[in-house]
């Protein structure tokens, strides 16, 4: 008996690169193959993806690419001075790339220090579960970013500064 696989792709990206690239049948993806998908969806889809990305003055837009058993896929945008409140992904492993514009990024591993790197056009930053950040566009020009989070739909889990990151309980991660 073939499994069947929910997989929500959006309209704008639904071509057979995607989907095989996806791998569907895949319930739990490293940060390694993260970092891949998302350079290769950022790099393989970048026509596709200027059509898709909004900018928004008034607050941040994004839009779900995909979605699998086993990860999902964002397209974000950032105006200058937009950016997120430091948060983790719930005991999820991520992915960034930068296609559009640079994105400042303060970030703290589990009993590590905060430290801040600058992120520009064609960047990718992949991270596992234990890792804290929060993203912001501090230069002059828009920013898009591609997101990829395996396992999928992990509620984020904000905090007043990234110092207040203790880490994922194990518990939340089964």
């Amino acid at each position: 008996m073939k499994l069947e696989y929910t997989r929500d792709v959006h309209p704008g990206v639904d071509v057979p690169l995607l989907h095989e690239i996806l791998r569907p049948e895949r319930s739990l993806w490293s940060p390694g193959e993260l970092h891949e998908l998302a350079d290769a969806v950022s790099t393989e889809l970048a026509p596709r993806l200027r059509d898709i990305v909004r900018f928004d003055t008034g607050r941040r837009w994004w839009a779900r690419l995909a979605l699998t058993m086993g990860v999902e896929v964002w397209l974000l945008s950032w105006m200058p001075g937009q950016g997120t409140e430091p948060h983790d992904h719930g005991g999820a492993s991520g992915a960034f790339t930068v296609t559009l514009g640079e994105l400042a990024e303060e970030y703290r591993h589990i009993g590590a220090p905060v430290r801040a790197a600058r992120w520009r056009r064609g960047d990718t930053v992949a991270f596992g579960p234990g890792r804290a950040h929060q993203l912001r566009n501090t230069g002059t020009d828009a920013a898009a970013s591609v997101h990829a989070y395996s396992p999928p739909l992990r509620p984020v889990r904000a905090y007043r500064a990234l110092t207040d990151f203790a880490g994922v309980d194990h518990q939340e991660e089964v």
